[in-house]
């Protein structure tokens, strides 16, 4: 089986020009009647939705921030009445507050659609078993996951994150077929089954689905040779609808993972002049939801940088982007949580004995990235607290939802600004 949807996923491209035009028609209206946010945009660039054509004039609409749904918490840019939202899921944001985004029936049918299509192009069939290792809850990684692979045809496994000794025996026991998880935590997998002198040729699984971070080749390899299967990428933000944005063919790695672009418009800009930059350049992604109903989102500045363009040799028609190569803001990704140094600085502000001025140093231990908080104390007595350090580094984990190591350190060690930019960032992990 390699399609889940064959007639959507191989579209010829005036097709699929003409399904997005229309779909674009549509939610261009929508939007502007029923978002006041967008109406404003509109009116105050001077536009109106009969101004778009087709998905050709797109770029005559303003982005879509992140700040601006931030702006809007919690639910100011939905499009629906809340009695027909089914489902709510948040992320993280710099402000401490979630991202909000919902679901209408009809979108979490499209959820399910596209995870289906990517599940099935990651190399998974229907009566396969899915260990499903993405975490449960607001963010829309383990849900997402499983209401997809459920509507595939799929046993789900929902392991959830953590407690790794449980799944591991759970790997050996239950036989899934197919894994989804970070990578980071795939590679914590394969360590763990080395450790313990369990061959992985004796496992079932053969398939990963990895995603929530940006990954290398290099961990590929690592990942398929320390757990005996094929791996691919998948890609997604809640703010566009979870994981099943987009997702790499199992047969096709490495050539880029196919945006499910019936239902996101995919663009790449100039992260300075945003200008819509021409195929294979790299850029800012910039993301259109065609079919959202709850929560649709115009020109969304998503701060990853890839390039997109179609493949000629590929087995459906649908563009593939790139991996991606970064962000254009100082966001990290740390084991699948997005962190914001500002977080981190909002919490040593609670924390009267210590000064503002900090640094986050980023290194990679046993495969795994980690954070440690350099922090400076007003006086020298407090840098030997280690009820302050343990104090702070319990806060970071309750708030923000990682462990990290806190050193404080005397006043005046922490490098300061001399007039330019300050980089609160160090990262010390090899390129």
């Amino acid at each position: 089986m390699e399609y889940f949807n064959k007639e959507k996923e191989t579209l010829s491209l005036d097709a699929l020009r003409n399904l997005q035009n229309k779909r674009l028609s549509h939610l261009l209206e929508r939007v502007y009647e029923n978002v006041p946010f967008y109406k404003r945009q509109f009116d105050q660039a001077g536009l109106h939705p009969d101004d778009i054509k087709s998905v050709d004039d797109i770029s005559k609409i303003p982005f879509t921030k992140k700040s601006d749904l931030r702006d809007h918490y919690p639910y100011g840019m939905f499009a629906t009445p809340m009695d027909e939202v089914q489902r709510i899921h948040a992320s993280s944001g710099t402000t401490g507050k979630p991202t909000v985004v919902g679901y209408t029936k009809n979108d979490l049918e499209v959820f399910d659609e596209v995870v289906a299509r990517s599940l099935v192009a990651a190399g998974a069939q229907p009566g396969m078993k899915l260990h499903n290792a993405y975490g449960y809850g607001l963010f829309t990684g383990g849900l997402g996951m499983h209401g997809g692979a459920t509507k595939l045809g799929m046993a789900v496994i929902p392991v959830s994150g953590g407690m790794t000794e449980r799944q591991l025996t759970i790997l050996q026991d239950f036989k899934p077929e197919v894994i989804c998880c970070t990578p980071s935590y795939a590679q914590t997998l394969s360590a763990s089954f080395l450790e313990k002198g369990i061959d992985t040729k004796d496992l079932a699984v053969k398939f990963g689905v990895l995603g929530a971070e940006p990954w290398t080749e290099a961990i590929r390899s690592q990942v398929e040779e320390g757990l005996q299967i094929t791996a691919t990428n998948i890609y997604g933000l809640s703010e566009i609808i979870g994981p099943g944005v987009s997702q790499e063919d199992f047969e096709e790695q490495g050539t880029g993972s196919y945006i499910w672009e019936d239902h996101f418009y995919p663009e790449v800009v100039d992260r300075d002049t945003g200008k819509v930059l021409p195929f294979g350049q790299e850029g800012v992604l910039v993301f259109t939801t065609l079919t959202k109903e709850a929560f649709p989102l115009l020109r969304y500045w998503t701060n990853d940088i890839c390039s997109i363009n179609y493949d000629a040799n590929a087995k459906r028609s649908h563009i593939k982007m790139s991996s991606i190569k970064g962000r254009s803001d100082d966001m990290l990704i740390i084991r699948g949580v997005n962190l914001f140094y500002t977080q981190v600085e909002e919490i040593i502000h609670q924390f009267g004995a210590l000064t503002p001025n900090y640094r986050l140093l980023v290194t990679k231990e046993k495969n795994m990235d980690q954070v440690c908080v350099e922090v400076e104390t007003k006086s020298h007595t407090d840098a030997a607290n280690n009820n302050i350090k343990d104090q702070i580094a319990l806060k970071i984990k309750d708030t923000i939802g990682l462990s990290m190591n806190v050193t404080l350190c005397s006043p005046n060690t922490i490098p300061k600004s001399q007039g330019g930019k300050l980089s609160r960032i160090v990262d010390r992990r090899e390129k």
